[in-house]
């Protein structure tokens, strides 16, 4: 048995680049600001549309602190494109993350029960938060999607981090 890599709160965020639905490709690394990556599982995941969609119906509180938000599968644009308009989400959602930047980012990553799930390995889901000079302020990664931060939770913490300009914690080695 191997162990993943572990990512490190406090580092700088991987200069990754996804392409999403709309527009340009995105480097989160590179954008200005706080920043919030959520990485989901993909279409194939209820469990991901729902929470997804609380994301999408707080993206306002979100944006009054000042953070920038994406969400982040595996998924090709034309599937994530169809699931985003069926649902009515407005955050940008980002394509193609391949099977080494997960494992760059330290995620768990599981293959498709079968062919009416997906067609391709996927991350579990994972939020990253990135303060403004481009550092990891905290990491939350999860083995199933039923494992996830309660939102209110992760919008105070921000603020607190915001406010207190409290580092990244977890650092010890």
């Amino acid at each position: 048995m191997s162990f993943p890599t572990k990512f490190e709160a406090g580092g700088p965020f991987p200069s990754l680049s996804w392409q999403p639905t709309e527009g340009e490709r995105v480097t989160p690394a590179n954008e200005a600001g706080w920043r919030l990556l959520i990485i989901y599982r993909g279409k194939h995941c209820p469990i991901c549309r729902k929470f997804l969609g609380r994301v999408d119906s707080m993206r306002d509180k979100f944006k009054a602190l000042g953070v920038t938000l994406w969400a982040l599968s595996a998924d090709p644009v034309e599937r994530a494109r169809e699931e985003a308009e069926q649902e009515g989400w407005t955050i940008p959602i980002l394509t193609g993350l391949a099977e080494d930047e997960m494992r760059t980012l330290g995620l768990y990553i599981s293959s498709p029960r079968s062919a009416n799930e997906t067609d391709r390995n996927f991350a579990e889901p994972a939020m990253f938060l990135i303060g403004p000079a481009g550092t990891v302020q905290a990491v939350d990664v999860a083995s199933a999607p039923y494992l996830r931060p309660d939102l209110d939770t992760v919008l105070a913490g921000i603020s607190f981090v915001q406010d207190k300009d409290s580092p990244a914690r977890g650092i010890v080695d």
